[in-house]
């Protein structure tokens, strides 16, 4: 079929194999081009392997470092109706490269938080990886089940204290308004952290442990979106905030948890870049366009792969990491140098619906959110036919 983008309020609901393809070839050709990584990971397991920030990191740690990499990821498949989602095309691309490479790499498709997944990629690790040197932790769900209680647990993107109003980039009519949020209760507070905070992690990396899969000197890493006053109110002050909040608590048990392998355990901080999960965060679209404009401008824009081989060629494998205050790798320190921050402001500030493309750059925003679905990609014929039956290789 001839698939044309449909957009429903801040999601995409469908994606073209084609053009997912062409958006992972991107990213891999932007890997290579930089050269082998000193030092990097040879056995890497990467939890949310299809999209965005996991992505990048399963192509820098495949095509930068020569890694075998096993994704876990949880997508749909398409039929002879219906596209695929745009994850299960991109880890369809990811696979035929990596195979092209002469690269090993498998997949698991299904729920990360159970403990039948977990269980299953032990299996695997055991059978042909031996044991991992790195645990990329890189899940966005909006709800989890507890494998122990059997409760679903559903978060919420709430501010924390009191409700807001704050200013919004409306994409659906592409005009500038205002946006409410009520004030999360403490439930919805509880159960954002549940979902989005560092359980979970905590409780992959003690599997992997008792089943002796993880190499002495093992790394692992979870992803954190800090930002400062501008976004505060819907992110870092808010429920969302409080989740990542209990990633830090999180990196300290597994630390001691994994004293003895001489672990290391680290929640990186980084920019704010489109992915399907920012799009749903009020504040961000507005704010991700004004950074971009001045990014851009400064020469200092960084996408998902860009920001993601830096924080493993900087940090997690560089000779002098950088951390913050808070003791996270400081892989975003361009977007929160002060004078950028004060230009961002200013857009905000005076921005409205009729100087949008003037002062922000959401056209490049909207780009980068249609590419998410494999829209937009150059030297992809979106006339064309294409089968939205896709197999991933090397599924598990």
């Amino acid at each position: 079929m001839v698939i044309k983008p449909k957009i429903r309020g801040f999601i995409c609901t469908n994606a073209h194999p084609a053009g997912c393809a062409a958006h992972v070839q991107e990213q891999i050709d932007y890997v290579k081009a930089q050269g082998q990584l000193e030092n990097g990971p040879k056995n890497v397991l990467v939890i949310g392997a299809s999209t965005g920030y996991g992505l990048a990191s399963r192509i820098t740690a495949a095509f930068g470092s020569g890694a075998k990499t096993l994704g876990i990821f949880f997508e749909k498949e398409g039929t002879e109706k219906k596209p695929a989602s745009a994850g299960w095309y991109n880890t369809a691309a990811f696979q035929n490269a990596a195979e092209a490479a002469g690269l090993w790499s498998k997949n698991i498709n299904g729920d990360a938080f159970s403990d039948e997944l977990k269980a299953k990629t032990v299996e695997t690790i055991k059978a042909e990886m031996g044991k991992v040197d790195l645990v990329i932790y890189s899940l966005a769900s909006p709800r989890r089940t507890d494998p122990k209680t059997g409760e679903t647990h559903s978060s919420v993107l709430k501010p924390i204290g009191q409700d807001i109003t704050t200013k919004n980039l409306n994409t659906s009519k592409r005009i500038i308004d205002s946006v409410s949020v009520e004030a999360a209760n403490e439930d919805e507070i509880a159960n954002t952290v549940k979902v989005m905070g560092g359980e979970d992690w905590e409780l992959w990396i003690n599997a992997l442990k008792d089943a002796g899969v993880l190499a002495e000197g093992f790394k692992t890493s979870a992803y954190t979106y800090i930002g400062k006053e501008l976004t505060w109110p819907i992110y870092g002050h808010a429920t969302i905030g409080k989740a990542k909040e209990d990633l830090d608590r999180a990196t300290i048990a597994i630390r001691e948890a994994t004293a003895t392998l001489k672990g290391e355990a680290y929640v990186s901080s980084l920019n704010a870049v489109v992915t399907q999960a920012s799009s749903a965060i009020p504040i961000m679209p507005l704010y991700i366009s004004a950074l971009f404009k001045v990014t851009k401008a400064d020469g200092t824009y960084e996408g998902t792969i860009e920001q993601i081989h830096g924080l493993f060629n900087e940090n997690l494998y560089g000779a002098t990491p950088r951390f913050d205050d808070g003791g996270h790798l400081f892989q975003n320190y361009k977007e929160l140098e002060d004078d950028v921050q004060a230009r961002i402001q200013h857009i905000w500030d005076t921005v409205d619906t009729d100087t949008i493309d003037e002062l922000t750059d959401y056209v490049g925003y909207h780009n980068e959110f249609l590419k998410l679905f494999g829209f937009g990609v150059d030297g992809v014929n979106y006339e064309q036919d294409v089968d939205t039956v896709v197999e991933i290789n090397n599924l598990v």
